[in-house]
């Protein structure tokens, strides 16, 4: 990973849909090098998956919300994550440390559809408590990490520090 790796991750964070010829002429680099780049990025586990970013606002989906479960025991683990996965307006849910086990974050039409949710999440076996949060506007809404050089450089370290030490085991 190197300096046109960063630029060609940097490109595609803003327009997944820029082709290899678009790449090459903004990092003056050859398409097959560009190519290869590429495959490597996504052989690498450096580039996890291309989506497209749907504006909610235009379903007339407009009220976010983050909600804090805390549930019983773990052994109703298993079953809050199945419910989770089964619904759509449930776009994001962490396991947590601290006061609450899981934050969901809910992107639904309304109040009364937020409020059929919260009816069907408490329904849940298990929880035992929540706490709710209604977004009223967003600052910053980044969908990924922005990639630079240092941070790749203190992984590469990282790993080969790993190695070595595995190496001194042997």
């Amino acid at each position: 990973m190197d300096n046109l790796d960063i630029k060609i991750l940097k490109l595609l964070q803003t327009d997944a849909r820029m082709t290899v010829s678009q790449i090459s002429g903004e990092i003056n680099l050859s398409i097959p090098a560009v190519s290869d780049r590429l495959k490597k990025l996504e052989n690498g586990g450096f580039i996890e998956k291309y989506v497209t970013i749907i504006n909610p606002a235009r379903f007339r989906q407009e009220l976010t919300a983050i909600m804090f479960i805390t549930l019983e025991r773990p052994k109703f683990t298993e079953k809050f994550v199945e419910f989770v996965q089964g619904e759509d307006e449930i776009l994001e849910c962490h396991y947590l440390a601290g006061d609450f086990d899981y934050a969901l974050k809910i992107i639904t039409e309304n109040t009364a559809t937020l409020e059929q949710l919260l009816n069907r999440i408490k329904s849940v076996q298990g929880i035992i408590k929540t706490r709710t949060i209604v977004v009223l506007s967003t600052a910053k809404n980044k969908h990924s990490i922005t990639p630079s050089e240092e941070t790749c450089e203190i992984k590469r370290r990282s790993d080969n520090d790993h190695r070595g030490a595995e190496g001194d085991q042997k």
